[in-house]
């Protein structure tokens, strides 16, 4: 039984969780504030073809689960959160500056991890924004 307990406890919680996150309704999501430096930054890689499928890979590993399979914010984990999940396919998204997205990616905010230990590959980072970009 007291195994059973150990199980059904973690369940519980994680259950109740997520049911507090549902009820408190989703905030609006309010502008991002994007240094100057950042903005201006332009891709290195962009004219680079992705022949590794870099930016694909990066993005099912950490992206997909919130942001979708297709990048339009419909992902299972995004579902969850108490702040809007960024469309990529919307224009807004992609009007964004390539060192927009790669700070937003880095820095993260809110609901929304930063990155900047986790993809350390510079390339890997910018094939990821090129990547999301063309959704």
């Amino acid at each position: 039984m007291k195994k059973r307990a150990f199980l059904v406890i973690p369940i519980l919680i994680g259950g109740l969780a997520i049911l507090s996150m549902k009820t408190t309704g989703f905030e609006q999501q309010e502008t991002w504030i994007v240094p100057e430096e950042y903005q201006n930054m332009k891709n290195p890689f962009a004219d680079y073809e992705d022949e590794d499928s870099i930016g694909r890979m990066v993005y099912s590993k950490y992206c997909k689960m919130c942001h979708g399979k297709k990048g339009q914010g419909d992902g299972s984990a995004g579902k969850l959160l108490n702040t809007p999940v960024a469309d990529f396919t919307a224009a807004s998204f992609k009007d964004q500056t390539d060192g927009s997205i790669y700070y937003k990616i880095s820095k993260g905010r809110k609901d929304m991890p930063s990155f900047e230990k986790v993809i350390q590959s510079d390339e890997d980072f910018w094939m990821l924004v090129k990547y999301v970009k063309n959704l």
